[in-house]
């Protein structure tokens, strides 16, 4: 892969093992995550502990989606790389403990290590600005300006603990939504300094991988159980689900994104941030499916709009595909709108019926995916 680098050319750029090792933690961190879901009330979790999941998740994949820019535009494997991610994961650490139901009793500690992750990642922009004095005026600008960016984030969140604990009200979710609505706004003074798309596909799909490998661990329980007809079609079912899903995203990926578009590479990083959570909504309502204690309904619910959220979000992605896919798009979408009107009709007719409900699902994944793939036969043709 190439990496443009201003005053000097291209070089190559490839995903390095220090990005992969820190991938992990993100792994570890969307699991306690999504635990925060199986607080049952009523039937289902509360709309307090869906609003906590979420905060936490944008959270992490915030800092993912910081450290990941950073590294695709000026990451050179080098020392204060490896201090700097290592640095970050050590802190995660703290931020994963405080990820709990009781959030709030844990304030402090979560956003204290969320607050000095920023600082470190600043830092990182600081040292670079250092290094590159004699750099073209324009890389000096994005490099100041992004610094400045984290640290205010970073104030946010550290004054907002003496706030709370004078107040009793937590403020930093406010910095959450000032960094996304800061890093759409900033499309301007990105575009001074493009990404490596081809790294940062690379990058973003391996961080997908990892989320499906959360996915394969959480239907291990569908396997557990005496020897039956039940265990093995109910364990097939959800395994057609997660390999059918994987599928289609791989088809993606690897048919149909330019990866040698050029562009700041924001709306591709967010689209992902969508999907992982539709993903790993996925993973939750495939546990659920399992749970007596969990409402019927409301699991089904939740299952048909994971599934659906995932798919507008592929369809999203598409937009950043060849050209030679971008044709009958219309079309394309109002296919794909009948199978989702038609699967979500299915499965409220037979959301009683476990068996029947899984299987709707299959035909609905595997549905979706013959109709990308015939689609990229087309156009190869």
């Amino acid at each position: 892969m190439k990496q443009w680098i201003p005053g000097f050319g291209e070089r190559e750029k490839k995903v390095e093992y220090i990005e992969l090792i820190y991938d992990l933690i993100f792994v570890y961190l969307l699991g306690r995550n999504n635990a925060l879901l199986h607080s049952i009330s009523d039937g289902f979790f509360t709309a307090n502990g869906y609003f906590l999941y979420i905060l936490s998740t944008l959270v992490i994949l915030q800092i993912w989606y910081f450290s990941s820019l950073f590294i695709n535009r000026y990451g050179s494997n080098g020392v204060s790389d490896h201090i700097g991610l290592f640095v970050n994961m050590y802190l995660l650490y703290y931020l994963a403990d405080g990820t709990r139901a009781q959030w709030l009793g844990y304030y402090t500690r979560y956003n204290v290590a969320w607050g000095l992750i920023l600082v470190n990642l600043a830092v990182q922009y600081a040292l670079r600005l250092r290094r590159g004095r004699c750099a073209n005026p324009w890389e000096s600008r994005h490099l100041r300006y992004h610094m400045i960016l984290l640290l205010c984030q970073a104030g946010i969140v550290l004054l907002s603990i003496p706030l709370y604990n004078l107040t009793g009200i937590a403020f930093s979710w406010v910095s959450l939504l000032f960094g996304f609505v800061a890093g759409v706004l900033t499309e301007r003074i990105d575009a001074l300094v493009p990404v490596n798309f081809e790294h940062m596909t690379e990058r973003v799909m391996l961080f997908v991988v990892f989320a499906f490998g959360e996915m394969i661990v959480s239907i291990a329980e569908y396997f557990e159980g005496d020897f039956s007809f039940n265990t093995v079609y109910f364990s097939l079912m959800a395994f057609l689900i997660v390999a059918g899903l994987f599928l289609s995203y791989g088809f993606l990926y690897n048919h149909i994104i330019d990866r040698e578009r050029h562009t700041t590479g924001t709306g591709y990083m967010l689209i992902h941030i969508f999907l992982i959570i539709a993903l790993d909504n996925i993973t939750v309502a495939l546990e659920f499916m399992r749970e007596p204690q969990v409402g019927e309904v409301g699991k089904n619910i939740f299952l048909v709009a994971s599934f659906l959220a995932y798919y507008l979000a592929m369809f999203c992605i598409g937009n950043y595909g060849k050209e030679s896919y971008t044709g009958r798009k219309r079309f394309f979408a109002a296919l794909l709108a009948g199978a989702a009107v038609l699967f979500v009709a299915l499965m409220a007719l037979c959301y009683r019926i476990s068996w029947a409900s899984i299987g709707v699902s299959v035909l609905f994944v595997y549905a979706v995916f013959a109709m990308i793939a015939s689609r990229g036969r087309e156009k190869g043709a």
